[in-house]
């Protein structure tokens, strides 16, 4: 069962990151309207489209703070703005707050076909208004939307140009440098990605945004306690019922990975009590669940995650847990969808190497998870997620040397992960090294004894069968 935090798509580390880079930006730049006049149509004197009201409104009142909005909420803002652009095209304020909803609204309903659209919108914002004349909003637009879609080079490099055209520091400077935390952690860049968050936090020291990302960073570095200091201080700090829930649900994580399964329920309940509907907190209750061996309800609330937002990552875990049980023909439905998901969110721009790989590994063909986890990694993405993934798929094509400096990377990264610990397990077994073989099975069973339905009874199968460590010799 995967529990790593990069999913493919649900990559921002506070909801409405996204638009919320645009509307800040768009307050620095000043008027920013058609032609760039103060006063222009579309625009109020901060630079934010103006005539917004009801729900429209508190979307971009919750996303400016970097707190995020209601799916319904963002919704009503992306209606605004169509039907003021219709009539008013040439608006670069707000094609660049439209670009930017469609990809918030993308990311939290894991619905890949807004993802052109909000490319279209950013680059006709950038069309009406280019870079060189201020159009910062568009151009970190575009960085959280590479983002979005899972391209972190592609982030990593709008973020700097973000930063090169002059963003202040004291409006939308803090969002680039949280984007750069989000694509160096994407790229395994751990260094990078510390500096980009100690820049953050001068910029924003008490901000939930800024803690969440500490989480995250901290999280990978091995530094539990730190990580749930943090966690703890975004839930005080969070400014809508979205950020809350967020918050919430990233304790859950931290809980879940330690193998606390009965703290990591209740964490993502309360989130689920702030925010109904959650789909990352619905994964992570049935997830919770299943460990607990309530595995109807677990197998109950994952319907309703991956109808509240389909991801292919979702339906790996369910067929996971369907397999598991025994009920092979549902593990094959849900195998399937986790196929046709990634098969969709690739053909509308996103990176899928990571979950097809893992699936592929696993219940496919691995000679196929190779290729395309090898091109992830040749291509600057050296995640410790990915590191891990590679050396499985290595080992699963039949070739444990080469799986083993892989292998190497993802445990040597400082993230402890039940199921890196397993793979390591794995490899050193087919190695026919038994002692570390031994000592990694029991690792992983020591951080988390549930951490996958499926790879948690092999663990201790293969323990088993590895037997007691031999007695050493007298005298030594």
């Amino acid at each position: 069962m995967k529990t790593e935090r990069f999913s493919q798509v649900v990559l921002l580390a506070g909801a409405g990151a996204v638009l919320a880079g645009a509307l800040a930006l768009l307050a620095a730049d000043g008027p920013t309207g058609a032609g760039g006049a103060g006063g222009a149509p579309g625009t109020a004197g901060a630079g934010v489209p103006a005539g917004l009201a009801g729900p429209a409104a508190r979307a971009a009142a919750g996303v400016e703070a970097g707190a995020g909005a209601a799916l319904p909420d963002l919704a009503a803002l992306i209606g605004d703005r169509e039907a003021w652009l219709r009539r008013h095209p040439d608006d670069a304020v707000s094609w660049a707050v439209l670009g930017t909803a469609y990809a918030e609204h993308g990311v939290r309903a894991g619905d890949p076909a807004a993802y052109p659209r909000a490319e279209r919108a950013l680059r006709r914002s950038l069309e009406v208004r280019p870079a060189a004349e201020g159009n910062h909003a568009a151009v970190l637009g575009l960085g959280e939307l590479a983002l979005a879609r899972g391209d972190f080079g592609t982030a990593r490099r709008w973020a700097e140009r973000a930063a090169g055209r002059g963003a202040s520091t004291a409006g939308p400077g803090w969002r680039v440098q949280a984007l750069l935390v989000d694509a160096h952690r994407g790229l395994g860049d751990d260094a990078a990605a510390g500096k980009a968050l100690e820049r953050l936090r001068k910029l924003r020291p008490t901000s939930a945004v800024a803690q969440a990302r500490a989480v995250e960073l901290y999280r990978d570095q091995g530094w539990r306690e730190d990580a749930a200091a943090r966690a703890h201080d975004a839930v005080a700090l969070s400014g809508t019922s979205v950020e809350r829930a967020a918050a919430l649900r990233r304790l859950g994580d931290l809980a879940w990975e330690r193998g606390y399964a009965r703290e990591a329920l209740a964490r993502y309940e309360a989130a689920l009590r702030v925010a109904p509907g959650d789909a990352p907190s619905l994964a992570g209750r049935a997830r919770a669940l299943a460990a607990l061996g309530r595995t109807d309800e677990a197998l109950r609330v994952y319907g309703q995650a991956l109808e509240a937002r389909p991801l292919p990552d979702t339906a790996l875990e369910a067929g996971d847990l369907y397999a598991a049980l025994g009920r092979d023909a549902e593990a094959r439905e849900r195998y399937a969808l986790v196929v046709g998901l990634a098969e969709t969110a690739a053909s509308y721009g996103v990176s899928t190497a990571l979950v097809r790989g893992r699936y592929e590994a696993e219940h496919g063909d691995p000679d196929r998870a190779v290729a395309s986890l090898r091109a992830l990694w040749r291509g600057g993405h050296r995640s410790a997620d990915v590191a891990d993934a590679l050396g499985r798929a290595l080992l699963r094509a039949g070739e444990p040397s080469r799986a083993l400096p892989y292998a190497r990377a993802a445990g040597e990264r400082g993230v402890r992960s039940a199921l890196f610990a397993y793979h390591r397990g794995e490899l050193e077994r087919a190695l026919g090294r038994e002692g570390a073989a031994r000592r990694h099975l029991e690792e992983a069973l020591r951080i988390n004894p549930y951490f996958s339905p499926l790879y948690a009874p092999a663990a201790r199968r293969a323990l088993a069968e590895l037997g007691e460590p031999p007695e050493e010799p007298p005298g030594r």
